[in-house]
């Protein structure tokens, strides 16, 4: 097979005692083949390490693992970090990819990249597609691994060879040590070389994936001295001394690279290896490096030193064109300072396009770099940034240089830095573009151009560090005679960075003050939504009836024609959901706020409304418009590469939307993914909040409460109310666990004090947060009669509502705190209500406890019915306690669960596509028995699997099937 450029300059003879680690290596590459090939065996590991200081021969190992990989018709992909090059991102994603995707032409690359394709273009330098706005990091990283595991697959087996890790860039450290923790089950062995004193703290994800992997961590040690006496022996003869090769292994130390530097010099020298050349041999031993390196470089003459310096300040590999021009010297005198470098053994060829040549170690270049004077080393990065624009090497190549630079002022300085955080952050990445920008504000910057400036250092920072975008805008604020258009922006980004940092008053307050002094409309009308958000978003606020006042008086005359309409008009269908207003007005409200449409991914106005909105067909028993509004909203989080926070939100979220819909195991697994996501964004404490509460909800109604209390307590999950609004609310389902486990005196007075809070923010919608329903089961033991009082007023208000799901599950709480033939009557109520709806868990629950109630009673063949029914419904929701209590009552009432009745299936089959059709032309009930020769209870059976089935209620049959036939009936 092929492999991938490119080696570094290393001599064989350093492998002189690395017998274990080849050994190692030659086992990892069987392993490797033994997977590849099929043959049975262990789980393998996909790291090997090979650890030490400089010069021991770590190098050397990598050139020689590259040698055998290759040999044994394995793929090799290799990169090498860089002293000078740190600063670079994804300088090493770009050499362990870049050469593969080379090979393709433009229609090879967007087949082969898919929908990544725009999300890692700049990463990988491609061109990108049009405008393309800022991948987030975790999108950037995911994106990555994507590519990864195709070339893995495509080209399998391979080997991942990656050398000086310590020096890597961090985007690059910061993916690999990502990417390295999931390469188990593919045919795929990375190979690193660091030195472990030097890997910087963005690696130490894969410092403990090393830690782990048992004998797989190689440290080198120093040679011997019959290894280094090997090494002398092999250039100037068998004769040499034992006392001579003694002392060279004391003046080497025992270093692979010095000893074979050492011994070459002898043999140049035609030294004998005698006691009267050891003071020759100290004297060359101590010119390999440090001083007596500068010293032999300096004999070399001014023009080669200045070639040297020049180098070192440009980094392994380099264009000797580029070099040149840089030490200011013609076409003859460079070659002639390439030659005396070369012969010096200082430089030799590198692999490349333009004749690269690269130092024979990088010790070399680092005592080279350190010996160039502070004055004159700065000078030289400034020539080097101006050579390299004009060589066209773009600015992010220059700008690595401009940072070696004292700060003078200049505005072609400041200009091209800016550019470079432009394409860093076209490539998430983020901290080397804060980095740019930082240096640009201390150049300093034009006065009118600072304000800006701080804007997009603000945008930089706002993923990894909000508290420092939050410091950065209010600098930008307050710079004099801001444009108008960006001081909107200014605001904008601050309120959101101040809510992101658990201060939403200052994030309302900061929106209400811009509110009443902007001077455009449509910014003074942007900031009121902005007001509104953050201060319905807040935990403790205190003005919520008054707002919610002000908000229908704005939305009420509203047309909805522009985008900051819209966001009023979808803010007041949330606030109208969570008043428990009747849900054709949040309906109403909703339709109108999506009719001009809302992205998701608008870096200037956030996700929240267009998610509210969403949220607003769930709690109104439409899920299935809520589901294709937050699938159209995480495919456009997927495109555009932000795979953090908002795709964590987006999967968890839908999630929800299964859960209520009554489809548990879809629903647990996107939750889990939701969590796995904000588990892995640093920050995203409210994402994770979200996961949590709704994954501890859907375990528990699968009956694994054992595992939701290990969840809650993993996650710090508990009574504590949390500082912003998060739902469903994170106490009432901690309420919700504790009655799961039977502490009722626990979740009662918890239930109290979210019933006070809500209460007086006047959200009373037991859709949206049923603690009444958990509180009336808490007292029932207790105080039967105050359960009673609080199930019968959430019944009111379920009624004022109006979404069967949410009348159902409060006559079905009522009735399981009645007693007597009341009960029976609530039950059956609750069952008709859920019959309506969409919400499958929730009707079986109804069912078997209807069942229940009915066999108590004496009224076995009503009670066997039901309880088929509710177990039925309980094994398609995935609901297994609930299907275990209904086999046991109806074991208990002497009666044998039957075998499931139907399928469980998302499509109509055609009677109940026919009962759709004519009820949602208004045909009633028993029009429509007679049309399908059914009686009335089988077409209400028939239209309940089809509110379950489709994920609507009957007013929303209409449109289910506009969408469906592409007419409206």
């Amino acid at each position: 097979m092929a492999t991938e450029p490119r080696q570094p300059v290393t001599d064989r003879r350093t492998l002189i005692e690395r017998q274990r680690e080849l050994r190692a290596l030659d086992a990892a590459f069987q392993e490797l083949r033994n997977t590849t090939d099929g043959v049975p065996r262990a789980r393998r590991k996909g790291l090997l390490a090979l650890t030490g200081r400089a010069g021991l021969g770590k190098t050397a190992l990598v050139t020689e693992a590259r040698d055998r990989a290759a040999a044994a018709g394995l793929t090799v992909l290799s990169g090498r970090g860089g002293e000078s090059e740190q600063g670079s991102a994804f300088r090493v994603v770009r050499q362990l990819m870049q050469p593969s995707l080379a090979r393709m032409d433009e229609a090879q690359l967007h087949a082969f990249l898919g929908s990544w394709y725009d999300v890692v273009a700049a990463v990988l330098g491609l061109e990108a597609r049009g405008a393309v706005p800022a991948p987030d990091p975790t999108g950037v990283r995911e994106g990555l691994d994507w590519v990864m595991t195709r070339l893995t697959v495509q080209r399998a087996p391979v080997v991942l060879l990656l050398d000086d890790l310590h020096w890597a860039d961090t985007e690059s450290l910061s993916w690999l040590a990502s990417f390295a923790a999931r390469v188990e089950d593919l045919p795929l062995l990375i190979v690193v070389a660091y030195r472990p004193d030097e890997l910087p703290s963005e690696a130490d994800g894969l410092r403990a994936l090393v830690a782990d992997h048992g004998d797989r961590p190689h440290g080198l040690a120093p040679l011997t001295a019959d290894g280094v006496a090997q090494i002398v022996r092999g250039e100037i003869g068998a004769a040499a001394e034992d006392r001579f090769c003694k002392e060279c292994w004391s003046a080497t130390g025992g270093s692979p690279f010095e000893a074979v530097e050492l011994a070459i010099r002898l043999a140049e020298r035609r030294l004998g290896g005698t006691e009267s050349d050891l003071t020759a041999m100290r004297e060359l031993a101590a010119a390999v490096k440090g001083p007596g390196l500068i010293a032999r470089l300096e004999r070399l003459g001014t023009a080669t030193v200045r070639f040297a310096h020049t180098a070192a300040v440009l980094g392994s590999p380099f264009a000797p064109r580029l070099a040149a021009t840089v030490a200011v010297l013609g076409d003859q005198a460079a070659a002639e300072a390439v030659r005396k470098l070369r012969a010096a053994r200082i430089l030799a060829e590198g692999h490349g396009p333009e004749g690269e040549l690269e130092f024979v170690h990088p010790l070399i270049a680092t005592t080279i770099y350190e010996s160039i004077g502070t004055d004159f080393r700065a000078g030289l990065h400034d020539a080097a940034a101006q050579a390299v624009l004009a060589a066209g090497y773009g600015a992010a190549g220059a700008a690595r240089h401009l940072l070696e630079v004292p700060c003078e002022g200049s505005a072609e300085t400041v200009e091209c830095l800016r550019e470079a955080a432009r394409a860093y952050l076209r490539a998430g990445a983020t901290e080397a573009a804060g980095r740019l920008l930082d240096r640009a504000l201390r150049e300093p910057p034009r006065p009118r151009d600072r304000a800006a400036i701080l804007h997009e250092l603000a945008c930089a920072t706002f993923l990894i560090e909000p508290t420092a975008t939050v410091r950065h805008l209010r600098q930008a604020l307050a710079e004099p005679d801001v444009d108008p258009d960006l001081h909107a922006s200014l605001v904008f980004r601050l309120t959101q960075a101040l809510a992101h940092t658990d201060q939403m008053a200052e994030a309302e307050r900061v929106a209400t003050e811009e509110a009443g002094r902007a001077p455009n409309p449509r910014v003074r009308l942007r900031m009121q939504a902005d007001r509104f958000v953050w201060g319905m978003f807040r935990a403790d606020d205190r003005d919520s009836p008054a707002r919610s006042r002000r908000l229908a008086r704005l939305a009420e005359h509203l047309p909805g024609r522009r985008l900051e309409e819209r966001y009023i008009l979808g803010l007041r269908a949330w606030d109208a959901v969570m008043r428990g207003e009747p849900r054709r007005t949040a309906l109403g409200y909703a339709e109108k706020a999506l009719e001009g449409g809302m992205s998701w991914t608008d870096e200037n106005r956030g996700f929240e409304v267009p998610a509210s909105v969403a949220l607003v067909f769930l709690y109104g028993d439409r899920p299935r418009r809520a589901e294709e509004l937050f699938d159209r909203g995480i495919a456009e989080c997927v495109a555009k590469g932000w795979c953090g926070s908002h795709l964590a939100l987006g999967h968890t979220l839908a999630g929800y939307i299964r859960y209520r819909r009554g489809c548990l195991a879809e629903a647990e697994d996107l939750e889990l993914r939701g969590l796995r996501i904000a588990d892995r964004v640093e920050g995203a404490v409210p994402a994770q909040w979200f996961a949590v509460g709704i994954l501890i909800q859907t375990l528990i109604a699968r009956g694994r409460v054992a595992e939701a209390r290990a969840l809650a307590d993993r996650h710090g999950f508990g009574a504590a109310p949390p500082n912003a609004v998060i739902y469903p609310d994170p106490r009432t389902v901690y309420a919700e666990l504790l009655l799961a486990e039977g502490r009722h005196a626990e979740a009662a007075p918890l239930l109290l004090s979210v019933g006070e809070w809500l209460d007086g923010r006047a959200w009373r919608n037991p859709s949206w947060c049923p603690w009444q329903l958990h509180l009336a089961a808490a007292l029932a033991p207790t105080a039967p009669r105050e359960a009673a009082g609080h199930a019968r007023e959430a019944v009111r208000r379920a009624r004022e509502f109006g979404a069967a799901s949410t009348v159902g599950q409060a006559l079905h709480a009522l009735a399981e705190v009645t007693c007597g033939p009341a009960a029976l009557d609530l039950y059956a109520e609750a069952v008709d209500h859920l019959e309506q709806s969409p919400a499958a868990y929730e009707l079986a629950r109804a069912q078997v406890g209807h069942g229940a109630a009915l066999a108590r009673n004496g009224r076995l063949q009503e009670a066997a019915d039901r309880l088929y029914q509710g177990l039925e419904g309980a094994v398609h929701c995935g609901a297994e306690a609930l299907a275990a209590r209904a086999r046991g009552e109806l074991s208990a009432a002497g009666l044998r669960p039957l075998p499931l009745r139907y399928a469980q299936a998302e499509t109509l089959d055609t009677q109940e596509l026919r009962t759709a059709e004519l009820t949602a032309r208004g045909q009633p009930v028993a029009v429509v028995a007679k049309e399908l020769g059914l009686t009335e209870q089988g077409v209400r059976q028939l239209l309940s699997r089809v509110y379950r089935k489709i994920g609507t209620d009957a007013a929303g049959l209409a449109g289910f099937l506009a969408d469906r036939t592409g007419r409206h009936l």
